[in-house]
């Protein structure tokens, strides 16, 4: 099986968490609950930024930075 894209708008927040449990640390760190929690296989990156009112590029980039690169 395929790794997930991160970049793929549509890529649901528990994917992102299952394939890199180390960004969990930067969603607690903006006070975001997002790993672990029910909502997660149903929220994308953009869903969580909209529903904390965090800006989703600045989210986005940090989470590109942390990454491994391929």
């Amino acid at each position: 099986m395929s790794r997930p894209d991160p970049h793929d708008p549509d890529l649901p927040l528990s994917a992102l968490f299952a394939e890199w449990p180390d960004l969990a640390p930067l969603f607690w760190e903006r006070n975001m609950l997002c790993p672990g929690c029910p909502i997660a296989p149903f929220h994308t990156l953009t869903d969580a930024c909209e529903v904390y009112g965090i800006d989703e590029a600045d989210v986005r980039a940090i989470v590109m930075q942390v990454l491994p690169r391929d």
